[in-house]
């Protein structure tokens, strides 16, 4: 392995050579540059990083040419895994752990014929251009958020600040400030009463 291959992975790459559309934050860090290997984002900008976002080894920024991602500072990412068609959003603050998966879209119709349809326009002989349109919902996860290992954020999700997301809970609806969601899907357990 070469010092630039070595580089690539421990976080020593330039990251200067980031696509145009990528904003990075004061003291902003990407462990791995394959990181960004599916951004393909025509937006501008297409990704926002904040000041002192960390982003380790495992994250992956799968984002559609109409896909934006915006990073709030001070924010961890683990081992995220971001598929982005519209919009997904993190505040300040935020912990994402390893193999957290964050989707605005589902990215094939739910509907069998038009699912059909999307297969064979997406197949390697096919036409892009016949795609039936996806249904996208932005994601938004407010400030202060912990988010656990294996844990799945769907599309048109809104997470409220101070909200824990247990591991591997699947979150198909919104969740409150304070509160915790756990389980497949998610049950919200409200933000507990302040003590008097």
């Amino acid at each position: 392995m070469t010092e630039v291959e070595l580089a690539e992975i421990t976080g020593g790459w330039d990251q200067r050579t980031c696509p145009s559309n990528v904003q990075l934050g004061e003291n902003c860090w990407i462990e791995r540059k394959a990181s960004l290997a599916r951004f393909r984002s025509t937006q501008q900008p297409g990704l926002v990083l904040g000041h002192n976002v960390r982003v380790y080894t495992w994250t992956e920024f799968n984002v559609e040419p109409t896909g934006q991602v915006v990073v709030g500072n001070d924010t961890l990412l683990v081992g995220a895994v971001f598929m982005c068609a519209s919009r997904i959003e993190l505040g300040e603050r935020v912990v994402v752990s390893y193999n957290v998966t964050i989707a605005d879209c589902d990215f094939h119709p739910l509907d069998p014929d038009q699912r059909r349809l999307d297969a064979l326009a997406v197949a390697p002989h096919g036409d892009r251009s016949r795609r039936p349109p996806l249904i996208t919902g932005p994601v938004v996860i407010e400030h202060d958020v912990w988010i656990g290992i294996g844990a799945i954020i769907l599309k048109g999700v809104r997470v409220g600040c101070g909200a824990r997301i247990a591991p591997g809970s699947v979150v198909t609806r919104d969740v409150p400030a304070g509160a915790n969601a756990a389980g497949n899907p998610a049950r919200i357990e409200p933000a507990p009463e302040p003590e008097s």
